[in-house]
């Protein structure tokens, strides 16, 4: 149980302290409601929760390897710079990939549902 108490924090941790995380997660409220409302497939939304999961692992990972550059390497520094930037790359590649899904699973729903309007 404490390391189930221990993963909450650091959710909390970056619920407060993330923008990032925290777009992330509205993200994630926004493709919910979407795919409730577009009547998803079980495919889909095994996509759908797939992604939503990457983009969050990869998030909370950026932010605990931010965390341990900056202990470690609190002043300037370029290689720890370098570290910092792989990282929140890693998230981007996440998000676009994240995206790329979502439009291929959203996109003909939405014309479809213009197309009856």
């Amino acid at each position: 149980m404490k390391g189930f108490k221990y993963a909450i924090s650091g959710l909390k941790e970056a619920l407060i302290t993330q923008v990032n995380f925290r777009f992330h997660i509205i993200a994630t409220l926004i493709v919910v409601c979407a795919g409730l409302v577009m009547e998803l497939s079980e495919m889909e939304w095994v996509m759908i929760i797939f992604c939503i999961g990457f983009v969050i692992v990869a998030e909370l990972i950026n932010t605990s390897i931010e965390y341990l550059v900056n202990l470690v390497s609190p002043e300037q520094n370029l290689l720890a710079g370098k570290v910092k930037d792989l990282a929140a790359g890693a998230v981007l590649i996440a998000a676009i990939t994240a995206f790329v899904i979502g439009t291929i699973i959203f996109f003909p729903k939405v014309m479809l549902l213009l197309e009856t309007l």
